[in-house]
């Protein structure tokens, strides 16, 4: 089950920014329906930190309950405190969640036996596996090689979303790899050269609106059709970066709204591109239209 392109879902907000759970249903059935492998909700694309704890709830118990079992959900629930991640995982995994998805405990700057042992702590509260978050870009900590070592091999941790963007990491990361023990690439420009070293699959903004193309990408990959899914990847590679030429999902929702997707605005902090970078992003979003799944 854990393979492919997994979506990281947004999540639509209607104009008052309480979620718009008919929108939400909508955008659950379009990657369904376009073939998505497994949809993360409440990830770091979600706006996950400025939705409160009961509301994350009602949107796990939501989109579970309409996914009737039809593809693996994965659901994030991380907090840079041990206590709070616990909880969350341990509420958010007996909704049903297939996985829970865990960050790095980020502003705390952890040594390497805190994390071991954050990690161990969210494992053994989780009804189902959790999945490693390691995105440094944003918490300005990354889970040490040795870590990995130790963390492979709990029972209850399946393996490792990647975002650090570094392949000599990811190939560090790699040579602990195991059925029991995956990576996913967290970043939508590298997923040829992550699953050639080991890599099962990818967490991807860019599946929002390209949920076939990066599929395809995977699966051509994963099949060992290094050149159609090279030939993909090049053909989405300018999209995919310019998604990211702003905090992401500020561009994701721009370019959704743009496509007529309708998934509405933001919650402080964040707030529209500017006009300059939505300017940019439209004209990639023209240029691409070819990889883009409507």
């Amino acid at each position: 089950m854990l393979k492919g392109s997994f979506v990281a879902l947004i999540t639509p907000f209607l104009e008052n920014g309480s979620t718009n759970y008919q929108k939400l249903k909508e955008l659950v059935e379009y990657h369904i329906n376009n073939g998505t492998n497994g949809l993360v909700v409440l990830g770091t694309t979600a706006e996950t930190a400025t939705i409160d704890f009961e509301e994350q709830k009602k949107i796990v118990k939501f989109v579970i309950e309409l996914v009737n079992k039809r593809i693996p959900v994965m659901v994030g629930a991380g907090s840079n405190s041990t206590e709070i991640a616990c909880k969350n995982a341990y509420e958010l995994s007996r909704l049903g969640a297939d996985y829970i998805l865990s960050i790095t405990p980020y502003y705390n700057k952890c040594n390497n036996e805190g994390m071991i042992r954050h990690f161990e702590a969210i494992a053994k509260a989780s009804a189902c596996p959790i999945m490693l978050y390691n995105v440094p870009s944003r918490t300005n900590v990354s889970i040490s090689i040795e870590a990995i070592a130790h963390l492979a091999k709990n029972k209850n941790i399946c393996g490792i979303k990647e975002a650090s963007g570094n392949m000599s990491y990811a190939m560090k990361v790699s040579q602990y790899l195991s059925d029991d023990f995956v990576m996913f690439s967290g970043n939508d420009d590298i997923i040829l050269p992550m699953i050639s070293i080991g890599a099962s699959g990818v967490i991807s903004v860019l599946a929002n609106i390209c949920p076939k193309t990066v599929k395809n990408i995977c699966q051509y990959a994963l099949d060992g059709n290094y050149l159609e899914a090279r030939m993909l990847a090049n053909s989405s590679l300018k999209l995919a970066n310019a998604l990211f030429m702003e905090t992401s999902p500020i561009p994701i929702k721009e370019a959704m709204n743009y496509l007529g997707f309708a998934v509405g605005g933001y919650h402080l902090p964040l707030c529209n591109m500017s006009f300059e970078n939505k300017e940019k992003l439209i004209k990639v979003i023209n240029e691409s239209k070819g990889v883009i799944n409507l």
